[in-house]
């Protein structure tokens, strides 16, 4: 994908998305990276993990999504109010009905269990995330 935007989402003081952008920059992707923090200090975290832009706020969120050729963070962001309540409906709704690719980290937490899935620890599922993503950016 030439001058691709990947998205990564996050919430809960930004953790999983400074992770996942630690990685896609350790493997040297070459994509805009946008972080979407559902609060302030998850979008500043984010920000200074090395994302091109970050931004916060349903609107600012949903324009994001819409700009995105990929979207990743943690699998909550498909469902209203996970996170802690930190992801609206809109936000949920608008990056189930994107036409960007979805990468999301499994976590069982928040009431959210992702039966299937091998008890990788979160560290090994944020490489694979940012593998796979670097091999959607190389194709």
């Amino acid at each position: 994908m030439q001058n691709a935007t990947v998205l990564i989402l996050d919430g809960q003081g930004g953790g999983v998305g400074k992770s996942i952008i630690s990685a896609l920059l350790r493997l040297g992707v070459k994509a805009e990276l946008v972080g979407a923090g559902a609060n302030p200090y998850a979008a500043e975290v984010l920000r200074k993990a090395g994302a091109n832009i970050s931004v916060c706020g349903d609107d600012k969120i949903l324009a994001a999504i819409k700009r995105a050729d990929i979207i990743t963070g943690p699998i909550g962001v498909l469902i209203p109010n996970s996170l802690k309540g930190e992801i609206s409906a809109d936000v949920a709704n608008a990056v189930a009905a994107s036409r960007a690719i979805k990468v999301l980290v499994p976590l069982n937490r928040c009431n959210i269990i992702v039966a299937g899935v091998k008890a990788d620890t979160l560290a090994e599922n944020i490489e694979d995330v940012a593998h796979r993503i670097n091999e959607l950016l190389k194709n």
